[in-house]
């Protein structure tokens, strides 16, 4: 028995060294150092990169060349007259507006990556709130756990002298004794559960270690649950839409780039020549003929590319308005179980009738108006409604930050 009172004794005393941790506090570290959001960031950069190398000209080349080398025959073999000596450069000219559609194609898909990372962080933020909710509905179940714990030990002693002084049975003791300790298993069973929840947090705010943190907010009461949403102002803030968008922009710019890609470019070359003695100036142009190849093939793909992205655009907005109203119903519902079921805080619903019958049976006991059994039913009753509402209260806190994610509010 002493060793099942440790743990909590010992959770309490850590948390008195503890600093407070908020769950605005929370999201906060979660979007400042996640791994997750660095690794986005990086890839942000890396669109950034190719970006800038679309925006560059195609470079000048430098040709050196020379023809008609022998080392044998008649007449004899002269380099200063009998060899020609190429010297030129080769200037590409893209047509069509290559370099134009490269840049607007890169920088859609730099866009596309910072909404990605967006999205990333509104999905880290929804798991962050809705862990620090499940952490802080086990610590407020350990606590309603312990309380009932210190309660019945008042029963036990109640026993123990009746014992004592002979007016109680032994078997009656030994009941209470073995419903004390049941109840101090659910303590230490609450207390693990309570450090589980709280290394899922710490995992999903992207830490490495276990801060020495107390969490500041605990289930309360229910408040009023939300009006109904703006379908197309909650869709227009969701990240997601805007990187589908996105996507659909960047499908579209790589048609006009393809299309681009389609037109032969010019090679302009201009250089010195020098052959049988004599020093010359050459130029020319080259141009690839657009017989075969038109790149039909990569225009077709990039088509049926921005095809798909706007059905998958279409699909996300359809997707997200049956999540707000799902969410909706889910927070409308929990709420008014909770109000119907359990009352205010303090109210008079289930959770209030079974203290009072619990106060009533022990008062009863007292007076040997009941039996034991009872005593020990209406006690059992009264802490399973209590950790029933907190789980219940727990699911609605974190419906509600689901419902807060639906409709695209800023965590």
């Amino acid at each position: 028995m002493k060793l099942t009172w440790a743990v909590p004794l010992l959770l309490a005393s850590c948390a008195a060294a503890q600093s407070p941790l908020s769950i605005q506090e929370a999201v906060e570290t979660a979007l400042r150092s996640h791994p997750v959001l660095n690794a986005a960031a990086a890839r942000t950069g890396a669109s950034s990169g190719l970006l800038t190398q679309a925006g560059l000209k195609p470079n000048v080349r430098l040709t050196l060349q020379t023809e008609n080398w022998r080392f044998y025959g008649t007449p004899s073999f002269s380099a200063n007259t009998d060899v020609d000596t190429f010297a030129y450069l080769t200037k590409p000219l893209e047509t069509g507006g290559k370099r134009e559609r490269r840049v607007d194609f890169a920088a859609a898909g730099v866009r596309r990556s910072e909404e990605e990372r967006q999205v990333l962080a509104r999905q880290i933020a929804l798991r962050v709130r809705q862990a620090y909710w499940n952490a802080a509905g086990a610590e407020k179940l350990h606590r309603l756990l312990t309380d009932s714990a210190l309660n019945f030990q008042q029963i036990v002693e109640y026993h123990e002298k009746r014992v004592r002084e002979g007016a109680l049975a032994e078997a009656d003791l030994i009941k209470v004794q073995l419903e004390q300790q049941r109840l101090n298993v659910s303590v230490h069973s609450a207390a693990l559960d309570v450090e589980r929840a709280r290394l899922q947090l710490f995992r999903e705010m992207g830490l490495s270690d276990t801060p020495a943190v107390t969490l500041s907010e605990l289930p309360g009461q229910v408040e009023a649950p939300p009006a109904g949403a703006d379908l197309a102002a909650a869709t227009a803030r969701r990240p997601e839409i805007a990187l589908a968008r996105r996507a659909v922009e960047q499908a579209r710019a790589n048609v006009a780039l393809q299309k681009a890609n389609a037109r032969p470019d010019l090679d302009l070359m201009a250089g010195y020549k020098r052959t049988t003695g004599f020093s010359t100036v050459m130029g020319g142009v080259q141009v690839a003929l657009p017989f075969s190849n038109r790149n039909q093939g990569a225009i077709t793909a990039a088509e049926a590319e921005v095809r798909a992205a706007e059905s998958d655009l279409h699909a996300m907005e359809l997707a997200i308005a049956s999540e707000i109203r799902t969410a909706e119903a889910e927070v409308r519902s929990q709420a008014d179980e909770l109000t119907r079921l359990f009352g205010a805080e303090g109210g008079s619903g289930l959770r209030g009738k079974a203290a009072e019958s619990s106060n009533i049976a022990q008062a009863a006991y007292r007076e040997g108006g009941t039996d034991l059994l009872r005593l020990l039913d209406a006690e059992r009753v009264r802490i399973e409604l209590q950790v029933l509402y907190y789980r219940t209260l727990t699911g609605y806190r974190q419906s509600v930050v689901a419902l807060e994610a639906a409709l695209g509010v800023n965590p």
